[in-house]
């Protein structure tokens, strides 16, 4: 590993939202900078100018901040950095590591052609490349030429992967890169280099479908007298049944995320193992995983996306969280599906009560419409749950309740009393109690729900109903 003061860096195309993939990458080159007190660098590569937008770029910031994946540095946009990058190609060009090449793109497939039908590797011919006593061919009129960088044409690269072990690619397999287009706009493999030796950048984490990448780079940066930094590819996410991660498989934004009532610290959790581990250890604060993070724990095998794991992830994570905060998150959910907080029952309290069933925000949002939608009596079950035998304890209870001090302790013991004194068992009286209060026949503990009501709903109610049968 590098000896000089850490600087990892997360480098997303704003082509489209900040997806699963490359929210893991961004996780782990944070977790590395966080680990060894260094720097961690947001760059935004936008040279597609076609497929980049505003829109785009916006929706990985807010990811960014929603994961409180807090960069140290940038976000720096290469669009902004075009003069570096023809002063580099400029200083290159004069060094002799780029040459013009003026065949147009149907010179080339025709070469690559050429080369399949004779069963050779499709690649540019080097027929522009300058070489001592070569002539090259007549530069033709009115034609901007690209600009390819001189690869080493014998060797070979090897890096020392920290993700997949020693990798060496010959340099034969390669052919001359091109570096900028006709119109003198870099291409995305030279503005990386820049940007990565300007940066100061010594530790790369990205996905190993940028392996064929990296020998390139090295090549280019060795070309610039750079240090090359450390590079380490993790394998690509697969769905649950093995197949590329796809939107069918919950490959969508990262704010699709929230929207779905995830919290950021369980999806960041849950991420982290999907690809690195301490030891047997599922969940872990952020700062125990900052505090464990080593590259050298990073797999070399693709995990596989588990919804239901997630979920339980999730889960673990509502049961542990603050309740105002829960409270501040389901209560917009709630408002969403028409229920009306304000002035109602105790958000917190009816979080605390709720959430040990819930698996999202979303779960808990549905079960705290209990307090907050508008109450619906149902004559049908009414006319099913409050028969003539059990109106006697209900009106008992009832009668009895005015009485007590409104907590669960002293409802709780008062159901008991009025079952003996009535021969029945608690779904005798529990379920039409729910069904005059709460509209509904399934509900957490009923003396709970009572509690959270308030006397003066429960009483009221309970007599309607009994008016009513």
């Amino acid at each position: 590993m590098s000896t000089r003061p850490i600087r990892s860096r997360f480098a997303p195309s704003p082509t489209g939202y900040l997806h699963l993939g490359g929210a893991r990458t961004a996780l782990y080159a944070w977790a590395l900078a966080r680990h060894a007190g260094g720097t961690f660098v947001l760059r935004i590569e936008d040279t597609d100018l076609e497929r980049s937008t505003p829109e785009a770029v916006q929706a990985i910031l807010d990811g960014m901040k929603w994961l409180d994946l807090e960069h140290d540095e940038g976000p720096h946009y290469q669009m902004q950095r075009m003069d570096r990058y023809r002063e580099v190609l400029a200083q290159m060009r004069a060094a002799g590591s780029v040459y013009p090449c003026y065949c147009s793109p149907q010179e080339v497939e025709a070469m690559r052609e050429a080369q399949r039908a004779r069963g050779e590797k499709p690649r540019y011919d080097g027929r522009w490349r300058p070489e001592p006593g070569k002539t090259l061919p007549p530069v033709p009129e009115g034609v901007q030429p690209v600009l390819r960088f001189r690869n080493p044409a014998d060797g070979e690269v090897t890096w020392n992967d920290f993700v997949k072990g020693e990798i060496t690619i010959a340099n034969r397999e390669m052919d001359d890169l091109i570096v900028a287009r006709p119109d003198g706009t870099p291409t995305y493999n030279f503005c990386v280099v820049v940007d990565d030796w300007d940066m100061g950048i010594t530790h790369v984490i990205r996905g190993d479908d940028h392996v064929n990448n990296t020998p390139r780079q090295i090549n280019i940066l060795k070309a610039l007298g750079a240090e090359v930094p450390e590079y380490g590819h993790v394998p690509m996410i697969l769905g649950p049944d093995g197949e590329k991660l796809s939107k069918r498989h919950g490959a969508v934004s990262v704010m699709q995320y929230d929207d779905d009532g995830y919290l950021p610290e369980a999806l960041c959790n849950y991420l982290a193992r999907l690809g690195w581990s301490h030891g047997d250890d599922e969940i872990f604060s952020r700062e125990q995983f900052v505090e464990w993070f080593d590259v050298a724990h990073l797999s070399r095998s693709a995990a596989q996306w588990d919804p239901k794991k997630l979920n339980w992830v999730n889960h673990h994570y509502i049961k542990q969280a603050d309740v105002a905060r829960l409270a501040a998150l389901v209560a917009p959910r709630i408002e969403r599906r028409g229920g009306i907080v304000a002035g109602g029952v105790d958000l917190p309290t009816a979080v605390l009560l709720l959430r040990d069933r819930a698996e999202t925000l979303e779960q808990l949002a549905d079960a705290a419409m209990l307090f907050y939608a508008p109450f619906k009596d149902d004559a049908a079950l009414r006319e099913q749950h409050v028969t003539a035998a059990v109106r006697p304890a209900i009106a008992a209870f009832a009668t009895a309740a005015a009485d007590i001090e409104w907590k669960r302790e002293a409802i709780a013991p008062l159901l008991k009393q009025v079952l003996a004194a009535h021969s029945l068992k608690m779904p005798q009286l529990a379920i039409p109690l729910r069904v005059l209060v709460a509209g509904q026949t399934h509900t957490p503990s009923v003396d709970a729900v009572l509690e959270l009501f308030g006397r003066e709903t429960v009483l009221a109610r309970i007599a309607a109903g009994l008016d009513a049968v």
